[in-house]
């Protein structure tokens, strides 16, 4: 073996890295502040258009079905047309719009629908739920993707 080829494999020192979390510190920041402001904006749709009682809980069902169609414009435009700042899509992908749409409020209307005697109800929300806020997401995706091709030169 020669010197050049002894000198080759040994292993050279790498950069000192930051600690993980001074890493992802700014990332948990932004998405704290954006499911803040997401959680305050469903809120203020539940205080705008309260649900009745023992009723079908039309203000989180339409929540969460726009939050759905919300997140499919946004993850095609920051994804496939338009490259965002690295914190743009945890604050408001995960923070805004995770704080906005609220499936734990869905499983809770679920059980009181049923422990309230509306078991139908509740089983239509639990199936319309989910297949509504879906169909949303690919509609979206599929409409942005779209308009945002035709703009296109």
């Amino acid at each position: 073996m020669t010197a050049p080829e002894a000198e080759s494999l040994r292993i050279q020192p790498s950069a000192p890295h930051p600690p993980a979390w001074r890493a992802q510190a700014p990332v948990v920041a932004v998405v704290a502040l954006g499911g803040g402001a997401g959680a305050a904006a469903r809120y203020a749709a539940s205080l705008w258009w309260p649900s009745p009682t023992g009723g079908f809980p039309w203000t989180t069902f339409w929540v969460n079905v726009t939050g759905c169609a919300v997140i499919g414009v946004f993850m095609v435009v920051i994804t496939e047309f338009r490259p965002a700042h690295r914190l743009v899509r945890p604050f408001f992908g995960t923070g805004v719009l995770g704080g906005f749409t609220t499936f734990s409020t869905y499983a809770v209307d679920i059980q009181k629908l049923a422990d309230g005697g509306h078991l139908r109800a509740g089983l239509a929300y639990l199936a319309a739920t989910p297949l509504v806020a879906l169909t949303a997401v690919w509609l979206a995706a599929w409409s942005t993707r779209r308009a945002l091709k035709r703009r296109q030169p």
